[in-house]
């Protein structure tokens, strides 16, 4: 049944201009279409599917609980790796050999990393990075949500679990993820988000997508005198650079692994070759500790340089199936000192839109890779930027005078995430207006944020 308060919404906002007319029924229609779960089969695994008119999701539980693939229109983001297609190597398998099976897709892993002493964790294939998940769904219909539940890890006194949900009306993807203490002492972790974008060409897999790109806002009071600290590989990796205040990461084909910390809470990842792109926001504490001080970590994956047995330098790992293409981004909790049977959540979430290489900031409703920008323009304004939004509906420009009285608010265009949005656009405005703001209001009449405000030039 429609809700009314919703519709009712709608309703005012094709109010706002007859600029661009809307059909409330047919907004209803829309956001209420239904989000489904249900098993399928991936590469020859089990899988569960979660799909919406937006994303379709894929996990699969008995590899460590892992989302495996992640489709936004027809784009693929993740790296599944060719070479375990089908296959699972349980982690005593793993542990017996030292050998790490990496079958890619995002999972969720524990920092520190090391294997100095029991408060680091040694990696590799283990019950918390392949160890079989129950899979259980928790809802469907309007929101979509599966609750997936880890075994115990003596090792680290750890149990994970994830519950992963979409809601019927949008793009947006959120995790829920909890650690706890299965001890009877305290242990001190920090829970981490691993997701392994796929950096193969779109057009030869053999070969390395030259324009793939990782952001993250830059901290002005950054710790590390470059503001970002090379954990791994050349302390100069050619890969990596701060521009317009944003860490950049150009991925280039050389193994390394950097660390930055950053307040802002929100990465973005950029395939430059098809444009579309995705934004992972978590939530920053500023007092808490993160481990290495760093609350995002980028891993590239490629040939490493390092040191023979005589001592001289030499490139390792040359073969492709050994370094495939894959990104990863990482998102660190800050550590947490966990008593007996307590939990701590990690609460994050996705926005796939479409954006270039010249992001320059994201907002709770888009990327912005040009800002707006306000002209005078006969009896209006003229209204120009560039945009990647998270929802589907309608840009509305808000208009305020020099005194900052809200004026009548002015539909601008309409919004949809697979679309890169490039305004440019003539609006009316009454001459008294100073000042605009454009914001995103989605197809139930929500209003998504702002995408920016600017002074109206003369």
């Amino acid at each position: 049944m429609p809700n009314p308060f919703r519709t009712t919404v709608a309703v005012l906002v094709c109010m706002i201009s007859a600029v661009i007319p809307c059909n409330p029924a047919d907004q209803t229609a829309r956001a209420s279409s239904p989000c489904v779960v249900e098993p399928t089969q991936f590469h020859g695994w089990d899988a569960e599917r979660m799909s919406n008119r937006w994303v379709t999701l894929i996990i699969v539980p008995k590899l460590g609980g892992r989302l495996m693939q992640v489709t936004f229109g027809a784009h693929d983001y993740l790296f599944v790796n060719p070479l375990y297609l089908g296959k699972y190597f349980p982690p005593s398998q793993g542990s017996a050999q030292g050998k790490w099976f990496n079958y890619g897709g995002d999972k969720i892993w524990p920092l520190p990393e090391g294997s100095q002493d029991e408060q680091h964790w040694s990696g590799g294939s283990d019950v918390l990075d392949d160890g079989t998940y129950e899979l259980q769904v928790v809802s469907a219909g309007k929101t979509c949500a599966v609750h997936l539940e880890g075994p115990p890890d003596e090792k680290t006194g750890l149990r994970y679990s994830r519950q992963i949900s979409i809601d019927a009306d949008s793009p947006r993807i959120a995790f829920h993820a909890e650690m706890k203490n299965i001890t009877g002492h305290q242990i001190c972790w920090s829970v981490q988000s691993v997701t392994q974008y796929d950096t193969a060409s779109p057009s030869d897999p053999a070969n390395y997508n030259r324009d793939f790109w990782a952001f993250t806002p830059a901290n002005p009071a950054s710790v590390f005198n470059r503001k970002f600290d090379s954990h791994s590989g050349p302390i100069d990796h050619p890969s990596y650079g701060v521009r317009n205040n944003l860490f950049a990461l150009h991925w280039s084909y050389m193994e390394g692994e950097v660390g930055v910390d950053s307040t802002a809470g929100w990465v973005a990842v950029v395939d430059g070759a098809s444009s579309f792109a995705m934004l992972e926001r978590f939530r920053f504490l500023p007092s808490a500790d993160y481990p290495e001080r760093a609350s995002v970590i980028f891993y590239i994956d490629g040939p490493s340089l390092q040191l023979n047995k005589q001592g001289m330098p030499e490139i390792a790992r040359t073969k492709l199936e050994d370094t495939p293409y894959y990104m990863e981004a990482e998102l660190n909790s800050p550590l947490v000192t966990l008593a007996p049977a307590e939990t701590y959540a990690f609460d994050t979430e996705w926005f796939p839109t479409r954006m270039t290489p010249h992001l320059l900031d994201a907002t709770d409703a888009g990327m912005i890779e040009r800002g707006p920008a306000a002209v005078r323009a006969g009896n209006g304004l003229r209204l120009t930027g560039v945009f990647g939004v998270f929802y589907a509906g309608r840009l509305v420009a808000h208009l305020y005078d020099s005194r900052g009285v809200a004026l009548h608010p002015v539909e601008v265009a309409k919004a949809d995430p697979l679309d890169p949005l490039s305004l440019d656009t003539r609006i009316p405005a009454p001459p008294e207006a100073a000042r605009v703001a454009l914001h995103l209001v989605d197809e139930g009449g929500w209003d998504r944020g702002s995408l920016g405000e600017v002074e109206i030039a003369k």
